[in-house]
């Protein structure tokens, strides 16, 4: 029997600067994330989602089985681990 692999939190101070925008860029066009009535620039919401990662609401996630990253909200987070 095969044991699933858990997906693990990457401290976003691991990434390179460079590595972390490319993270947020890449949920940012892939999500569609929806910022409220007024349309924001995709720097606002880097911004935005930046400010989240570092503040703790928004967790950045490696899913080992499927070599994927992704961020997700802390309160999702803490409900897998």
């Amino acid at each position: 029997m095969e044991q699933k692999m858990e997906p693990i939190e990457v401290p976003f101070d691991s990434l390179t600067p460079e590595t972390l925008s490319q993270v947020v860029e890449s949920f940012i066009l892939r999500e569609g994330t929806d910022y409220g009535a007024q349309e924001q620039s995709l720097e606002a919401k880097f911004q935005q989602v930046v400010k989240q990662i570092r503040n703790g609401k928004v967790k950045i996630i490696f899913d080992l089985e499927t070599e994927s990253v992704t961020l997700m909200n802390h309160l999702d987070w803490s409900r897998i681990v």
